[in-house]
């Protein structure tokens, strides 16, 4: 599979610690990229990184309000609001170190001559969606962040000042808009690696986020809907059964998603949702609990919060089953354990959580439409695109009111039940917050009587080792 042939080679030209400390090796794209097909293996290695950052729940979800500890917390400083200099702070060195590889790729590919001109710009498109990915990761988490664009080819690493978030905003709009010109064909080569649709469900949630914390407004909302248009033109439907999401591997509603073999589970986050045998075995309803034979395959972290349950309100949403379980032990009710990745049962070991991590689905990204239709004043679209979701949960036709705040509530909490665990939730929480939906310092319970910044502060260690960086502003 694909995403799973890192080599060593990338291990080799990996950046590491860029613009952070010096590397104490060159880097010389030269001596790898000898002929055309060694561009390929180098970009799959870029893949790890995205894989890798997909997977952490600690800057998507952690800080909201879906998750509370179950019998086996895992939960960071991160979930308890409480961030610092020294207590939680990003140290960012893995995400330039994947922006370096891309940017040597970048570099090394224009004039490298290829056979197939379509086989080279749908690399060069591919590397563009990734560092556009990196880049808009890091400033959803810290906001203002180094903007690197040059190929380090020496040990004479550049010590950068922290770009303005708008900056880097227009660099991600404008490698996605290169890379969606450079795509060879509209369709599907993979849903595990960047194409076309999922170019333009990236730039669609980058340009909402422009529009409500950037201060893009019109602009950026009709951003988004242009290209939500062009991600519906990619053949991507939504499942009749909400239950198949994630069970069913590379299925027509996913637009990009993250591989996982069932001998890697160790390092999906789905792990710490799902229960080991002996913490379920008094549950009257055990055979409803997705659990794990031992520990080795679900920690029993976490579980589903009363504020996120509270958000199905209709009790015949057909995604409940697919989203939580109430565990009954006799007549008293204990944990709310999280279904929504139950991976496979294998004869051997049981339950393993290795079910691929969404990163984008169509579910999503008409809930995308319907915010930027509600942030254009056009509630008839909004509604339509809200729709399409509640008709496959079985919840109905939209009847509220349809002034644009609650319009946007309604959108916020339809989020919160479709995309539930999905790691989208503190980014939601922070779009509609900084669009004046919401006030997440009376939302999200562990930030109430609290100051803690939207944004994580950078590490003593980043700090250290450039002199030309500012820590994240109130901190």
């Amino acid at each position: 599979m694909l995403i799973m042939m890192a080599g060593a080679l990338f291990t080799i030209m990996s950046c590491k610690k860029i613009l952070n400390v010096t590397p104490q090796s060159e880097i010389t794209g030269q001596e790898y990229f000898k002929n055309q097909g060694d561009f390929q293996p180098y970009l799959t290695g870029i893949y790890t990184e995205m894989r890798s950052f997909a997977n952490n729940v600690t800057y998507g979800e952690e800080r909201s309000e879906e998750l509370i500890p179950a019998s086996n917390s895992r939960f960071s400083t991160a979930w308890s609001q409480i961030l610092s200099p020294t207590v939680g702070a990003l140290d960012y060195s893995s995400w330039y170190a994947a922006i370096g590889n891309c940017n040597l790729l970048l570099s090394q590919i224009k004039s490298f001559p290829f056979t197939s001109d379509s086989t080279k710009n749908r690399i060069e498109a591919e590397t563009y969606c990734l560092r556009a990915y990196f880049y808009f990761s890091l400033l959803r988490i810290i906001g203002d962040c180094p903007l690197m664009l040059q190929s380090i080819s020496n040990a004479s690493v550049p010590l950068l000042p922290r770009s303005p978030a708008k900056d880097v905003m227009q660099q991600v709009l404008k490698d996605l808009d290169t890379a969606i010109s450079l795509f060879p064909t509209t369709t599907y080569i993979s849903k595990y690696t960047f194409s076309y649709g999922a170019a333009n469900a990236l730039k669609a949630d980058a340009s909402l986020w422009n529009a409500k914390v950037l201060g893009a407004g019109v602009t950026g909302f009709n951003d988004a809907v242009t290209a939500i248009t062009d991600v519906e033109k990619t053949g991507v439907s939504l499942l009749p059964n909400f239950g198949d999401i994630t069970t069913k591997r590379a299925n027509n509603e996913i637009i990009l998603a993250a591989y996982y073999n069932r001998d890697e589970t160790g390092n999906n986050y789905a792990v710490n949702a799902l229960p080991f045998l002996s913490i379920v075995t008094g549950a009257a309803n055990i055979d409803s609990i997705p659990y794990c034979l031992t520990s080795s395959y679900g920690q029993g972290a976490y579980q589903i919060s009363p504020l996120s349950r509270a958000l199905f309100t209709n009790p015949n949403d057909k995604r409940i089953p697919y989203t939580w379980v109430q565990e009954r032990d006799g007549n008293t009710n204990t944990f709310a354990w999280i279904t929504k990745y139950p991976g496979n049962v294998y004869p051997s070991v049981g339950r393993v959580p290795d079910n691929d991590i969404i990163i984008y689905r169509l579910g999503g990204v008409d809930l995308m439409a319907a915010e930027a239709y509600a942030g254009l004043g056009n509630s008839s679209m909004a509604v339509q695109y809200l729709n399409k979701v509640r008709e496959r949960a079985g919840t109905g036709d939209y009847s509220g009111p349809t002034d644009t705040a609650t319009l946007e509530k309604e959108i916020l909490d339809e989020r919160g039940r479709e995309l539930f665990f999905e790691n989208k939730r503190w980014y939601d929480l922070v779009r509609f917050y900084e669009g004046g939906t919401i006030n997440i310092y009376n939302y999200i319970p562990n930030l109430i009587g609290k100051t803690t910044p939207i944004y994580w502060p950078l590490s003593i260690s980043v700090l250290s080792n450039n002199s030309k960086l500012v820590q994240t502003e109130g901190y």
